[in-house]
């Protein structure tokens, strides 16, 4: 693949007071946030948040109502057809013809584009060499998911945008795709990710955007949210059921020491406590006693940052109604052209075709 030309700017997506309704149904209520080329961004919420209709939006295929989105510099709506060849798009969920396989489907997008990817490089990319024939129904919800990151990439984006990448796929191909969509990064493209895999935002992410009821609630780096939320808290696992009132007497100042699961604890310092003097005295209880340390934590997870943040928020939105063509509402991949290639119609003149 080639790299995006990094003298170009590093501005690739803005999001200026966003809204987004359904009827009487905002969606998305004035949401702003930017990501850059070389970065990834991750949209976090519940379901209903919000973040499907703003990528949607983002993309160009959900009307704004008020606001202002730019992406690589274009209107996604005025300037549509000259966006659609600059970005890659995975849906959630996936919408391939049923009776071709990844070979014949890869290739018949990559006719779409000038100077696509090789479709057999794809395949080897993303794993699915060995299944390169087999009809798109008997794949795996994997092998699916796969295919839908090949189909985002073969027009050589310059943004991708991952609804759920990972969603059902089995460990191997999450590490797989999470290598891949790194790589993305390293090779100067900008990735909007959404995901409720919050583990994987933490790995993957330099920039987290949380929204529910369609608005923004916080944003900043894992590592900057996880700080904002941290109670000067310390976790760590062993394997031995602890005497929790010795190991408290142990480390004194009125550290408060408590179970979190089988065989893991949290210890709760007093605000200002060196955290570091926390560590030791506990590191040499532990191994006076010949017990193990691991899973040494300190501060809060990017999940527990997110459910500390979320808390107290939640404002569900309704089931928003389909308002355009199915494949096209959804953020189908499009053609050098602009026309939807996941448009009902096509399909199933394909899959007459190919019986």
């Amino acid at each position: 693949m080639e790299e995006t030309d990094a003298t170009e700017s590093q501005s690739a997506v803005s999001c200026n007071e966003l809204v987004v309704a359904y009827g009487a149904t905002t969606a998305v209520d004035r949401l702003s946030f930017a990501a850059d080329r070389g970065q990834i961004v991750a949209l976090l919420g519940p379901n209903g948040a919000g973040k499907t209709s703003t990528i949607e939006a983002i993309e160009g295929y959900r009307q704004i109502r008020s606001g202002t989105v730019r992406v690589l510099g274009l209107d996604p709506e005025g300037q549509h057809a000259d966006l659609v060849p600059r970005i890659g798009v995975m849906l959630q969920q996936d919408g391939v013809y049923p009776l071709l396989g990844p070979a014949q489907v890869l290739r018949l997008f990559a006719s779409y584009y000038p100077g696509a990817e090789d479709p057999d490089a794809l395949l080897d990319l993303v794993g699915l060499t060995a299944v390169r024939a087999t009809p798109w129904r008997r794949l795996s919800g994997g092998e699916r998911r796969r295919l839908s990151l090949a189909l985002a990439l073969v027009g050589r984006p310059e943004v991708a945008f991952l609804d759920e990448p990972t969603s059902g796929v089995d460990p191997e191909g999450r590490v797989l795709i999470r290598a891949i969509v790194d790589d993305l990064r390293q090779r100067g493209l900008c990735v909007v990710l959404s995901t409720h895999e919050l583990a994987e935002a933490e790995r993957l992410a330099d920039q987290v955007v949380i929204v529910d009821g369609g608005r923004k609630l916080a944003e900043g780096s894992p590592a900057e949210l996880r700080a904002r939320t941290a109670e000067g808290s310390i976790r760590f696992s062993t394997d031995a059921d602890l005497d929790l009132d010795a190991l408290a007497v142990a480390l004194g100042n009125g550290t408060i020491v408590e179970r979190d699961g089988t065989g893991s604890y949290r210890l709760r310092p007093p605000q200002g406590t060196a955290t570091s003097a926390v560590v030791a005295v506990l590191a040499r209880w532990l191994a006076d006693r010949d017990l193990s340390l691991s899973e040494l934590r300190t501060g809060h997870s990017l999940e527990e940052a997110y459910l500390s943040i979320t808390a107290g928020h939640r404002q569900p939105v309704d089931q928003l109604p389909q308002t355009t063509e199915p494949g096209e509402a959804s953020g189908a991949v499009t053609t050098r052209n602009g026309r939807s290639g996941g448009r009902r119609r096509r399909r199933r003149a394909v899959e007459r075709d190919g019986r």
